[in-house]
């Protein structure tokens, strides 16, 4: 059974943080929403577990005015729908956003990856590597190894991860308090919104399986892919590539950092010490004038409309 949020009912008292429209698109097993804002050069941004498009909401108004921002929000997650029976897998939410590119026919398309966003997104630019015209690394690994903390690990063991995760939501609510290293930046107001879609146990199915999916060895059924994702980087060594990096996050520390670095000795890096794994929630007004000349820098071109509607 498909379990999906009502928007109106439950997005009204959010509309000063989010005010965008939502869009749909119909993927195997259920809804897909979508953030589809602006016109001009198309940047996708991709978020991870347990956020959603909610994560983006700063960069995508200080985008929008200039480009085509496109933030989807994974199956399970954010306002998709989700199904309790599902393949929650890197795979198919590789294939989901390989869907959703190809029915809005981007081009030239400028990633955004965090966390889980980047092995998804980094899985859908190897099919196609010319479809993408640069990358905006934020703490994510697209690569195989570093330590999975023990407070992670645990949310994906069968008993204690249900139990903890489904029925108590402790996976997102330990977010809220842990993600972002300027304590002050989430407000009540603003931990609503990034727990709003995750208000039940059957809306928490996504949150679990992530977990459950990180490849922590080759059994792991994502192990594969992954794999394949980490062979196929050197792809990207010529496309333009940014790194803005929370350097107090617990998960993904310094060393994936180095990792990213000397995979890409030459591209730009921006390290925030006062900001954690949610980097954006921490920094975004850092980050977005970076991101803005990123794009300007590595713009299309006079006369190249890839992205407009």
């Amino acid at each position: 059974m498909t379990q999906h949020i009502v928007h109106d009912k439950h997005l009204s008292s959010l509309r000063s943080l989010y005010p965008f429209r939502s869009h749909y698109l119909e993927v195997p097993g259920g809804k897909m929403h979508f953030v589809d804002e602006g016109e001009g050069p198309p940047v996708v941004m991709l978020h991870g577990n347990p956020s959603w498009s909610f994560y983006y909401r700063h960069l995508i108004l200080g985008l929008r005015e200039a480009y085509r921002v496109v933030a989807p929000d994974h199956i399970g997650c954010g306002l998709s729908d989700k199904p309790q029976q599902y393949p929650y897998t890197l795979a198919t939410h590789i294939e989901n956003v390989s869907r959703l590119i190809d029915h809005l026919d981007l081009r030239d398309v400028t990633l955004v990856v965090h966390d889980w966003g980047g092995p998804i997104g980094f899985g859908w630019a190897m099919r196609d590597p010319a479809r993408t015209r640069g990358l905006v690394v934020l703490n994510t690994a697209a690569f195989l190894g570093g330590r999975v903390p023990l407070r992670i690990r645990a949310c994906g063991w069968p008993v204690f991860g249900s139990v903890a995760v489904l029925r108590f939501n402790a996976f997102a609510a330990a977010a809220v308090r842990m993600a972002c290293h300027q304590r002050e930046r989430m407000t009540h107001e603003v931990a609503r919104g990034y727990l709003l879609p995750y208000d039940s146990p059957a809306h928490r199915i996504a949150t679990h399986q992530f977990v459950r999916d990180i490849p922590t060895g080759p059994r792991s059924p994502s192990y594969p892919v992954l794999r394949q994702i980490e062979a196929a980087l050197p792809t990207f060594r010529n496309h333009p590539m940014m790194i803005c990096w929370g350097m107090r996050d617990f998960c993904f520390t310094e060393r994936f950092l180095d990792e990213w670095i000397e995979r890409f000795p030459n591209t730009a890096v921006h390290r925030f010490e006062d900001a954690g794994h949610y980097v954006v929630e921490d920094a975004h007004e850092k980050i977005l004038p970076r991101i803005r000349a990123f794009l300007t820098e590595n713009s299309a071109g006079p006369g190249t409309n890839a992205g407009q509607r």
